[in-house]
């Protein structure tokens, strides 16, 4: 497989700068599989799994919110959240997955705090799904 540039960066800074074989990640309106040569596009990003092949290498992260761009051969990742499978700490993702179903099952909760909840057990449970990825 061919090499293209790869940045994956996030408002906390660079998680990913050099070359990949493969991306694939989850978009608004399901996953994207980009290789060398990929026509130029620009897609807003879901929440899930990406998949990156790094030197023949399959790496894994969780991937929140953004967009992704090819341009050139050149592709951008520019989610909201990043995090390698193996630094997700899954111990925070299940509190984080308890604290929103608690918050789900109160009768008394505004609507606007059960929308955060269901956020928020969504990228809990995307955390800890994508941390069984190594």
């Amino acid at each position: 497989m061919k090499d293209f540039s790869l940045t994956i960066v996030t408002p906390d800074g660079l998680a990913f700068d050099g070359q990949a074989q493969e991306l694939i990640v989850r978009t608004t309106t399901g996953d994207l599989g980009i290789l060398a040569g990929h026509v130029n596009c620009v897609a807003p990003l879901g929440m899930g799994l990406a998949t990156i092949v790094v030197d023949g290498q399959k790496r894994y992260g969780a991937c929140i919110g953004g967009m992704v761009s090819v341009l050139n051969g050149q592709v951008k990742l520019v989610p909201t959240t990043f995090e390698w499978s193996e630094q997700i700490d899954t111990a925070r993702a299940a509190l984080s997955e308890n604290r929103a179903r608690t918050v789900l099952a109160d009768k008394s909760a505004s609507d606007t705090e059960l929308r955060l909840a269901e956020a928020r057990l969504k990228r809990a449970l995307v955390r800890k799904s994508v941390a069984g990825y190594k």
